[in-house]
């Protein structure tokens, strides 16, 4: 068996191996031999800094208690990488180009770089992360405990009430000390911590390989085999331990989904340390790959060890003790290891997450607000922030410790890892209206942090100290001043449902509801609305455009001195030199433009954060802009953003629209041209039947052969009547051709448009016989601006038409005329068979023959009604066909009267 030295200087072996790892990768890459580190591999590895202590051992304690839930704290990051790269995409583009440090750098820097919001998100990551810092701390201590005393009552897993505490301030401040060394080296959070991120990541592949060994031996060596494991009876009681895809499930998977965003160490390691945006390709499978091998043999262990271990066993310890149980000591040293990379990998990257938010977001407002030289010393700033940043990481971890202690009575792992995630998911609805929203505001997120915290806070947090000497009893059991409807677990009398769904319920509800009511009301300031379109539209406008909007000058010197105060005289140096040289300079120091400046600040935020970072910037500032306020004032021109990109949006309709105008202009060319073809074979059609006439009879008649005088005449005839066709066809042709080119050169006068109609009327009675045809003139005497032989031309073609193609056994024509809103109205309707409905759009057009008839003879060339719309057009009138009402065709002439027609722009150039 073990022993407790064995274990420690096992212990200590590690962590001398993590700090070898660490202080060679950031003596590598401070020469620049990136190498293995700088690969997505180590990237990838260094995600799975999600694999805490609650993985390694609470995840087979979660499925001996509920069965196949601990799988939703697979499926959520799972989900994310898969199917939301997209957002994490913009993340980390984002976190490149505004340098943003942290979760809460990034958030406030997006509400109009936001000190008060910043320092709510801060609050509320420490104290969300102090119960997850508390579990490592618990993980650690219980698993050196069992393996130490390695005793058959240690086997059943250590009980909370008996846990050295003093073990756990030990392994606490162990973290501390490997957190300071090489986690606070420099200040500028994008300058990646590389000896970390290495040590992360062989932490990574420890806990895997450890969680395989365990996990191969427990299914092969002692249960025999993967059918026997589920043979078990312990099989059926662990399968069906939780309810499947209920409420639950649902709450545990969007959860785990927000944590491997919101987390602060999650957006540490997948954002601020990510050195190059397509390592994300590589994640996108590799880790859910990694999640998936992780928990592999979770249910076998958890089935295994219900089944073999005594009744009453720690399902939390499951892991470490049946190795112990078999006497397999080097094993059980091998998870034990893995346990303890699992935990101090998650406290070690939390704690410099939180330390660059305190250092950045509560240490440096403050600073800033104290007295001070005017003329600060070169690295005063550096200094106080790396100091700050060390004390924060032993406060957060003795805060960690404290809560530790405070809920030693606290049975489950996983609970305490829950209420760590639903406290930062807090962050998710300022987070993601804040990328995808642009109406989205300072006053809207921070409302909505501060409501939805609260509501966790007391219906989550408060009540994981239940039994506690802290909190009174009475509070949980009857409500603050007795009111039952207000206890922390069943608020507003929602009573019965699971503790962390109504949590989450309730206070993601009371969040969003908040932050969308209150950006709503609450207009953006400029800066707000600049800061929302460049991460917004962060693929389309990269932070230099800040540039355009905000106008500030400053002197170099007192700009160089603030570089070195916040970065140090020789980063500060290569700053300003590698500047110069872009702007084409040969002298060392750049010209203090406003892109200069900018580019300034960016540079700081990444050391100080963007909030603190625009303060200290806006106290050099000379001319217009000497504080916040005032630039915030000048940034009234960031609503050219807006209006840019709606002109953008504008223009892009309008290309549309052109486009698709040009497509219709495209398909009118080929129907015109089609047309043109039609036009052409009808022309062609037309005359040569007229002139296959002229010439067959002519060559008769030149044939000599004997004709009498009467055939000789009347073969004459049809040639003069073909020939006067043919002119009558050419006439219309030319005619319809002036018409539409309006060529003509008639002019309009004034006529008496009834008197035109009665002499077209007493035209057409000799072609009427057998046709009824009924006139009423209810019009009168009417005079309108025209030409009378054209209308009358127009008339004759539609009494004729209608006369003509009138094939009724009664057939009648009645033709009305009458005054409507002051015009002058003609309609010609006959009973006879009609126009097709398919027809009536075509019956306008040239060589259309639209009627229904058995008169093959009577058809003309198909003009006349082409003809006659153009004439009236000519006139400023109308021709239509009217929708059928019954048998026949109804056409409608319609002509403005004079005193209307006067006012006709056409009729005055033409008058």
């Amino acid at each position: 068996m073990l022993s407790a030295n064995i274990v420690l200087f096992t212990a200590l072996a590690y962590v001398a191996l993590l700090f070898l790892v660490a202080f060679v990768s950031d003596v590598r890459s401070r020469k620049g031999w990136l190498g293995l580190v700088h690969s997505p591999l180590v990237y990838t590895l260094s995600i799975s800094v999600y694999c805490t202590s609650w993985t390694f051992y609470g995840a087979v304690g979660s499925a001996a208690r509920s069965g196949l839930e601990f799988a939703t704290i697979y499926l959520g990051p799972t989900l994310v990488f898969v199917g939301w790269w997209f957002l994490l995409r913009k993340l980390v583009r984002i976190g490149r180009i505004h340098r943003t440090s942290s979760i809460g750098d990034l958030i406030s820097s997006r509400y109009g770089k936001s000190t008060s919001l910043a320092v709510l998100v801060t609050l509320i990551a420490v104290i969300g992360t102090t119960p997850y810092i508390a579990l490592q701390l618990k993980a650690v201590t219980a698993s050196f405990q069992v393996v130490a005393e390695a005793t058959g009552t240690s086997l059943l897993g250590i009980p909370t009430r008996d846990i050295d505490i003093r073990t756990g301030f030990w392994v606490a401040a162990g973290m501390a000390v490997f957190t300071i060394l090489f986690g606070t080296r420099n200040i500028d959070a994008n300058e990646h911590h590389h000896g970390v991120v290495a040590a992360i990541a062989l932490e990574a592949l420890v806990k895997l390989v450890a969680l395989l060994a365990v996990g191969l031996y427990v299914v092969f060596w002692i249960a025999g085999g993967v059918p026997e494991v589920f043979r078990l009876p312990a099989a059926a009681t662990v399968l069906q331990g939780s309810e499947t895809f209920g409420a639950r499930w649902v709450a545990l998977t969007f959860l785990s989904a927000t944590a491997i965003v919101c987390l602060p160490r999650q957006f540490q390691i997948t954002v601020v340390e990510n050195a190059d945006e397509n390592h994300l390709r590589t994640a996108g499978w590799l880790f859910p790959l990694y999640l998936f091998l992780i928990s592999l043999f979770t249910l076998p262990i958890a089935i295994v060890g219900l089944a073999t271990l005594p009744p009453g066993s720690n399902p939390d310890m499951f892991v470490l003790t049946l190795p112990m149980l078999h006497d397999q000591s080097a094993l059980a040293l091998l998870v034990f290891i893995g346990g303890f990379s699992s935990a101090t990998s998650m406290v070690i990257v939390a704690s410099i997450a939180l330390s660059i938010m305190v250092s950045n977001h509560i240490v440096m407002p403050i600073a800033l607000r104290l007295p001070r030289r005017s003329a600060g010393v070169s690295g005063d700033v550096k200094t106080l922030l790396l100091v700050s940043r060390r004390i924060s990481i032993g406060v957060i971890l003795l805060l960690g410790f404290a809560y530790f202690v405070a809920s030693a009575q606290s049975d489950a792992l996983a609970s305490m890892g829950l209420i760590a995630f639903a406290g930062v998911a807090q962050f998710l609805p300022s987070l993601i209206g804040g990328l995808y929203w642009y109406q989205a505001s300072k006053a809207g997120a921070f409302v909505g942090l501060l409501g939805g915290v609260l509501v966790w806070g007391y219906t989550l947090l408060l009540p994981s100290f239940e039994g506690g000497s802290v909190i009174p009893a009475s509070l949980f059991q009857e409500g603050p001043w007795g009111i039952a409807d207000l206890r922390p677990q069943a608020l507003f009398g929602t009573e019965g449902v699971d503790p962390l769904v109504h949590s989450l319920v309730w206070s993601l509800g009371i969040n969003v509801a908040l932050f969308v009511l209150v950006s709503l009301v609450r207009d953006q300031k400029p800066l707000e609305r600049l800061q929302a379109t460049l991460f917004i539209d962060v693929f389309r406008n990269p932070a230099d455009n800040e540039a355009r909007f905000i106008r500030r000058s400053a002197a170099i010197d007192d700009l160089y001195i603030l570089a070195q105060r916040i970065l140090g005289t020789d980063q500060a140096y290569r700053l300003f030199r590698d500047f110069a040289r872009q702007q084409g300079s040969r002298d060392s120091l750049p010209q203090p433009d406003t892109e200069f400046i900018a580019h300034l600040e960016r540079q700081l935020a990444g050391g100080i954060g963007a909030a603190s970072a625009r303060v200290m910037v806006s106290q050099v500032i000379t001319g217009e802009t000497i504080s916040l306020d005032e630039l915030m004032r000048l940034v009234d021109e960031t609503q050219q953003v807006i209006e840019y990109s709606q002109q953008l949006e504008h223009k892009s309709q309008e290309l549309q629209i052109t486009a698709r105008q040009l497509r219709e202009a495209n398909e009118r060319l080929r129907a015109l041209d089609a047309q043109k073809d039609d036009f052409l074979s009808q022309v062609s059609h037309e005359v040569r039947t007229p002139m296959a006439s002229i010439r067959s009879f002519s060559e008769i008649l030149l044939s000599g052969d004997d004709l009498t005088s009467e055939q000789s005449k009347r073969f004459l005839g049809i040639i003069h009547n073909e020939t006067l066709r043919l002119t009558r066809l050419l006439d219309e042709i030319l005619d319809l051709s002036h018409l539409e080119r309006g060529e003509l050169n008639w002019s309009l006068r004034p006529i008496d448009a009834s008197a035109v109609l009665a002499r077209a009327v007493e035209t057409c009675q000799g072609m009427a016989a057998g046709v009824t045809v009924e006139v009423r003139n209810d019009a009168g005497s009417v005079e309108v601006l025209g030409h009378s032989d054209r209308l009358a031309q127009v008339f004759i073609n539609l009494i004729s038409n209608a006369i003509k193609h009138n094939t009724g056994a009664d057939p009648r024509l009645s033709i009305h005329s009458t005054i409507i809103d002051g015009r002058f109205v003609v309609d010609v309707q006959d009973n006879g068979p009609g126009i097709d409905p398919a027809d009536r759009e075509r019956i306008f057009s040239k060589f259309s023959r639209a009627w229904s008839t058995d008169r093959p003879s009577t058809t003309g060339a198909g003009l006349g009604l082409a003809i006659s719309r153009a004439i009236l057009r000519r006139m400023n009138g109308t021709l239509d066909l009217l929708p059928a009402t019954g048998q026949g065709a109804c056409f409608r002439v319609t002509l403005p009267l004079r005193q209307n027609a006067d006012q006709s722009p056409r009729a005055a150039a033409e008058g």
